[in-house]
């Protein structure tokens, strides 16, 4: 099977398919890119330049997609989506590798250790020569980026996309990082901790609906849980800062 680009070369379904992944990703860039320069040139607030762009993404994703549901009738990009690999869905393949690599990138990477090292404490990365501008800019584009991966692949799973695909997400994505052990003040936390959070937030979820709880008790369940953890990483670094104030 062949698919035509807008060239009007034809070209096989399943590189074709590669190539608009990879489009979506970059596009998904843009916007990391745009959020990463308000924050680390122009010094607005990450939460503020962060909800912001979300905002900008949002409705720009509206409009492409007229405001509507846009189906994606594609036997290849289903298969994606669906299909498996001796009974293992290509989706967990593929997050897999993806967990191996960011693994790798932030434990055994310059980019990694500089990651860290920032969130850690900016004055001291700062003054070790670290590039504090440019590394939070990279780090906003590598975000989109994997946003926009995530957005592709949930967009082949469904096989449609939608602007507020994935908004559900949200609030399960930030409790994932914290239950995780990663702080919100920075400096710590891992991917393979990441994973290991949001199946605690999936095991929640599925056993309240296992139990017959209204829905609606899972985003007050995943909030208090976020509330609860942040104040755990809290205590922990204040009993830390007075050990070492001993």
């Amino acid at each position: 099977a062949h698919a035509t680009n807008m060239a009007g070369v034809a070209m096989p379904v399943p590189l074709a398919m590669m190539l608009g992944i990879l489009a979506a990703v970059l596009v998904a860039g843009v916007p990391g890119l745009i959020n990463g320069l308000l924050i680390s040139r122009l010094r607005i607030p990450p939460f503020i330049g962060t909800l912001g762009m979300f905002g900008v993404a949002r409705g720009a994703a509206f409009l492409l997609a007229g405001g509507t549901t846009v189906p994606v009738q594609n036997s290849w990009f289903a298969l994606l989506g669906n299909g498996r690999l001796y009974g293992v869905p290509y989706l967990v393949i593929i997050a897999a590798v993806f967990v191996v690599v960011m693994h790798y990138i932030l434990s055994q990477t310059r980019f990694g250790q500089h990651n860290y090292a920032i969130g850690a404490n900016v004055q001291p990365a700062r003054r070790a020569g670290i590039d504090i501008r440019g590394h939070i800019l990279r780090l906003y584009v590598l975000s989109a980026m994997c946003a926009g991966l995530g957005g592709a692949l949930y967009a082949a799973r469904f096989t449609a996309g939608a602007a507020q695909a994935g908004e559900p997400l949200l609030l399960d994505s930030v409790a994932a990082v914290v239950i995780g052990g990663a702080s919100l003040f920075g400096g710590s936390g891992t991917i393979f901790g990441t994973v290991a959070g949001a199946l605690v937030i999936a095991v929640i979820q599925y056993g309240l609906v296992f139990v017959n709880v209204e829905p609606f008790w899972q985003f007050i369940a995943v909030g208090l849980v976020i509330i609860i953890s942040v104040l755990i990483d809290q205590a922990q670094r204040r009993f830390s800062g007075a050990r070492q104030d001993e």
